[in-house]
């Protein structure tokens, strides 16, 4: 799953290289390279988790980053400010990291629940 991050992290790099020098194509780029590589870096301090409480914020942190991604690929996609293929596919490995993410928390969340 990090592999998955730090490639979904690149992947959103590589788009951010691709856009171009507007006010608004910038801010966008600016949000997707904090975003997108946070994923990766939070996961990293989840992995490291002191408690499975901290795990869990950890991860949801993780999400809310992928979730932030996801709106700014679909922004990037529907103004169009990049029209290339990488933005789709890019897109849709952040619906796939949502729905991993989705799930393993909703398995660490029963997992911690009492018996």
């Amino acid at each position: 799953l990090e592999d998955r991050l730090v490639q979904f992290a690149c992947m959103c790099l590589d788009i951010c290289d691709l856009m171009p020098h507007t006010k608004a194509a910038q801010n966008l780029v600016y949000q997707l390279s904090k975003s997108s590589t946070a994923t990766a870096l939070v996961y990293g301090e989840a992995q490291g988790a002191e408690s499975t409480a901290d795990f869990i914020h950890k991860m949801k942190i993780v999400l809310k980053e992928i979730r932030e991604s996801r709106i700014n690929l679909r922004i990037i996609i529907e103004k169009p400010i990049v029209t290339n293929e990488k933005v789709s596919y890019t897109l849709k490995e952040c619906n796939e990291l949502m729905a991993i993410f989705l799930k393993s928390i909703d398995t660490a969340k029963k997992n911690n629940s009492p018996k």
